[in-house]
């Protein structure tokens, strides 16, 4: 986890590192490693675990055998030693609804269906806002960058056309916080950019 300097929107505690560091996915070079690599599934919200067990039916179709075996044997999401909500894994490693392209590339099957018009729910809102972790206390929510060296090209990439993480994950924080938190988000950043 990356941390620097935090500032209060709401009910929540961002990072700077938000507006300051910059960030593109570039699936061409990192082949959405983010999905196949890590010791643990996608991180899921309550209300997710009861959508996955909805639409798996719908989904299943898109997934390969090693996924519908594992979500067969754990569930269509698993507890972790933690007690962390979270997406059941292939071998300790691939998340269970990664499917791959004619490049080898990862990619979500959750979204495929989608993008289809199978389902009209995206994707887990964790996997929608990465690389920003959004960590739930009693209080407030603290919303981070999550630095990780697979993520490399997408810095070089976001560097190069200049885009914020801030802005990258425009849709996926709208989402989970709202549009009025959003333009709040862009005030803000405004400001900060501007000193």
């Amino acid at each position: 986890m990356y941390f620097c300097q935090m500032f209060q929107l709401g009910k929540t505690i961002v990072s700077e590192s938000l507006i300051d560091k910059d960030f593109v996915c570039n699936l061409s070079a990192c082949k959405g490693a983010c999905c196949i690599n890590g010791d643990a599934g996608a991180p899921l919200e309550k209300d997710e675990t009861e959508i996955l067990d909805k639409i798996y039916p719908k989904i299943k179709s898109f997934l390969r055998q090693e996924g519908i075996d594992v979500i067969e044997s754990q569930g269509t999401w698993v507890t972790s030693d933690f007690g962390e909500l979270e997406t059941p894994l292939i071998n300790d490693a691939d998340c269970a609804y990664v499917i791959f392209d004619e490049n080898n590339t990862a990619l979500c099957a959750i979204e495929e269906a989608y993008n289809q018009g199978v389902i009209d729910w995206k994707k887990p809102i964790s996997c929608h806002l990465y690389p920003v972790r959004v960590k739930d206390y009693s209080e407030f929510s603290a919303v981070n960058y999550d630095k990780w060296e697979i993520c490399d090209d997408a810095c070089s990439l976001g560097k190069a056309l200049q885009v914020p993480v801030y802005k990258f994950v425009k849709q996926a924080l709208v989402r989970k916080f709202g549009e009025d938190w959003y333009e709040e988000l862009e005030k803000v950043a405004e400001k900060h950019l501007a000193k």
